[in-house]
């Protein structure tokens, strides 16, 4: 393997990690329908950020980049689409809780 494979393969493997490390929050966010955690501030930076990594990605012509960022993208626009669709939910529930000593 030479030096540019051995790279371009470091890339896919930082983009995979860092993709799917978002893959369980938004999976546990799905079923527990709980997003009071999730501060909406943080996930619409995140989103932006993403973006910009994404446009930078294809002026690259990255294809890590690119992969990493558009599929990072779309799990974080789901969790940021959660977040409002269970805000209400979220709210009620906490309001409804038992004090825990």
């Amino acid at each position: 393997m030479n030096k540019a494979d051995l790279f371009t393969f470091i890339g896919y493997l930082a983009g995979t990690l860092t993709t799917f490390c978002f893959l369980p929050q938004l999976v546990h966010t799905f079923k527990t329908k709980s997003v009071g955690d999730l501060h909406v501030g943080t996930l619409i930076l995140f989103d932006l950020g993403l973006v910009f990594w994404l446009i930078y990605g294809i002026y690259l012509h990255s294809w890590p980049m690119i992969l990493a960022n558009a599929l990072t993208l779309t799990f974080q626009m789901a969790l940021l689409g959660l977040k409002f669709r269970y805000r209400e939910k979220s709210v009620h529930h906490r309001d409804t809780e038992t004090p825990r000593n």
